[in-house]
């Protein structure tokens, strides 16, 4: 390979970081036309999303979510005082149900206004995105950064959850932005509204706390001599005094020091237990174990109720304590669990993609007072409908019941219907009672081939309930039956493994729903689809490697600094508690800047190939 330089500068109209280009930035009235066309790209995709997944959002994180509801209804309702000294919800700073009270109050009560609002929200997300790519890279580069935001898939779908990930997001990406901008407008202001956004973003969620010393290092990138620590003192300045109104709060109403909210001994403590494979730490990995044991320790049968009360800064401090016990006594072990969490901090979460056909236009239909198109009854229901030869079946309860014992496979077939015969261009649903006992199951309608999957959802049992007192889930499955003459409704294993299965099935009831709409939508969902499967770690990962390796070799040491400070945050400080992708989501904005680079250094490979494969036929 030549040398980058060198290669870039032969290629001035392709990836030429030169000063004249990297000054001359497009006028006013073009760069709001490019980042209008990358704000309703990304609105575009992120409406499609919420059309898959809208029905079923509400499932994730569905107890988290409902303690921000109830938090917001307690500001809504005048609460005020219950609602700055609850300590059932400090959990998680204040900005996130201040945000749903307003919208409740404006909007009602609404998961789809809330999610509207965060839909837009992270479409402003990547123009910001594509604004910090432009102030560091030539526009070619900045255009394809914006468009694989617009086009992810983890963006997208994380915007449609009841969740404050995707907000948190945008004051960060915007506080870097003023510090990439300080390198032409140095005024302390910039510094300072950067720290103003970090406090933003810890009003929202707590990840960034510590955020703001981390940006205040790269501050010599952007300053000249006798600006820097000015300009450091202001960003961490701007920081404190957002945050500051949270901390003064709880140590008016707590009298402890309490920076923004409670948990973190309990994400330590679960963190710990995680990569605890042999249990030598006796740390329950859950919410509901650590309540358990603090119950069992301290013979207080109540701590088994809930995380935080009674007594929840204490036991917090406990739990505080003990992890860093653990900590001190394993550090090398601890090293090492802290080197994988930060590696895995860099994978793509394996999300839905973009479904390609729309998903159905019937919702929330009353089907009780509707005609039956299809049933079968417990009894009607063994003979011939079993994939797996070591499943189980038996009727209970005169024949009103089927019981079902599953296999050991992780994601075997257990249960399969006869092939059901459907109109194409429909909606349905089919309706049934099941109650899971044991393990974990995916209950799916598939193509009568069994090639292509319509609809899934994943039943998991109730967490510290009995096999006999599990509940009765009313499953509701909707599907579009697309083009489609008949389908199975199958009923799968989903890696309970080495536990088998086991599901009551009740009367099973498919409803015709009537004519499908939006339809003609397929034929923008096929082409987004295709491109969202590209969006995987073996794929984006290298090159966002490969394009660290040309901005280093093109000496643009610095863009690489500034672009990837808020990813290292992340990976050092997260990777010290428990965490999931959505807390650390934010690393992925980052690298895609980074994989366009390597995009746009393949493609001028690719136009030097073929200009000289044109030379080549003109001289013969």
């Amino acid at each position: 390979m030549t040398g980058l330089r060198g290669w870039f500068s032969k290629q001035p109209d392709n990836f030429a970081f030169d000063r004249d280009q990297l000054s001359s930035k497009p006028r006013g009235s073009t760069l709001l036309i490019q980042c209008l066309l990358i704000f309703f790209l990304a609105l575009g995709i992120r409406v499609l999303t919420w059309q898959d997944n809208r029905l079923e959002a509400w499932r994730v994180q569905t107890f988290v979510t409902s303690n921000y509801k109830d938090s917001a209804r307690q500001l809504l309702n005048g609460d005020f005082r219950t609602f700055v000294s609850d300590l059932n919800y400090m959990e998680h700073p204040p900005g996130y149900p201040i945000l749903l009270a307003g919208i409740f109050k404006v909007f009602g009560d609404s998961d789809a206004t809330i999610e509207f609002v965060q839909l837009i929200g992270d479409s402003f997300a990547v123009v910001i995105l594509f604004m910090i790519a432009a102030e560091l890279l030539p526009l070619a580069v900045a255009m394809i950064a914006g468009v694989l935001a617009a086009l992810s898939p983890q963006f997208a779908y994380y915007s449609v959850l009841v969740l404050p990930d995707s907000l948190a997001i945008v004051p960060v990406l915007l506080a870097v932005y003023f510090i990439v901008r300080a390198r032409r407008h140095p005024a302390l202001l910039n510094f300072a509204f950067a720290g103003a956004l970090v406090g933003i973003s810890c009003w929202l969620r707590a990840n960034a706390l510590l955020l703001a010393p981390f940006l205040a290092a790269i501050t010599p990138l952007v300053t000249t001599r006798g600006k820097r620590v000015p300009a450091s003192a202001a960003l961490i300045f701007g920081a404190l005094l957002v945050i500051a109104p949270i901390t003064i709060k709880n140590a008016i109403v707590f009298h402890h020091f309490i920076p923004l909210s409670l948990g973190a001994g309990q994400t330590l403590l679960e963190g710990i237990a995680e990569y605890d494979e042999t249990g030598r730490f006796n740390i329950p990995k859950t919410d509901l174990g650590i309540m358990r044991q603090e119950a069992e320790w301290y013979r207080r049968p109540e701590y088994a109720l809930m995380l935080f009360t009674p007594d929840g800064i204490q036991r917090e401090r406990r739990r505080i304590a003990r992890g860093l016990g653990v900590i001190r006594t394993n550090p090398v072990w601890f090293g090492g669990v802290m080197i994988r969490r930060a590696i895995s901090s860099t994978r793509l979460d394996p999300v839905p993609i973009v479904a390609s056909e729309s998903p159905i236009s019937h919702a929330g239909m009353d089907m009780d007072h509707m005609k039956i198109d299809w049933l079968k009854a417990p009894s009607e229901l063994i003979a011939g409908n079993f994939a797996s030869g070591e499943a189980s079946v038996n009727l209970l309860d005169g024949g009103q019941k089927l019981q079902l014992k599953g296999d050991n496979t992780k994601y075997g077939n257990q249960f399969v219907t006869e092939a059901i015969s459907v109109q194409p261009g429909k909606d349905y649903a089919f309706r049934l009672p099941l109650k899971l006992e044991e393990g974990r199951v995916l209950i799916k309608v598939t193509s009568a081939d069994q090639s292509r999957i319509l609809a899934s959802i994943v039943i998991d049992l109730v967490e510290g309930v009995s096999p006999e007192e599990q509940p009765l889930n009313r499953i509701s499955l909707p599907f579009v039956s697309s083009n489609n003459h008949a389908v199975h409704l199958i009923i799968a294993n989903n890696a309970s493994a080495p536990v088998h299965p086991i599901v009551q099935l009740g009367r099973i009831e498919l409803f015709d729903l009537g004519p499908s709409s939006y339809q003609w939508l397929r034929y923008l969902r096929i082409p987004i689809g295709l491109l969202q499967k590209f969006f995987l770690t073996v794929w984006i990962l290298p090159l966002v490697i490969i394009g660290i390796v040309l901005l280093v070799r093109a000496r643009q040491a610095r863009t690489v600094a500034l672009l990837l400070v808020v990813p290292v945050y992340y990976m050092l400080v997260q990777s010290a508690l428990h965490t999931e992708r959505r807390y650390v989501l934010i690393i992925q904005y980052f690298f895609l800047v980074l994989a366009s680079v390597a995009l746009w250094w393949v493609y001028g490979l690719l136009k030097r190939g073929v200009a000289r494969i044109g030379q080549k036929t003109k001289a013969a």
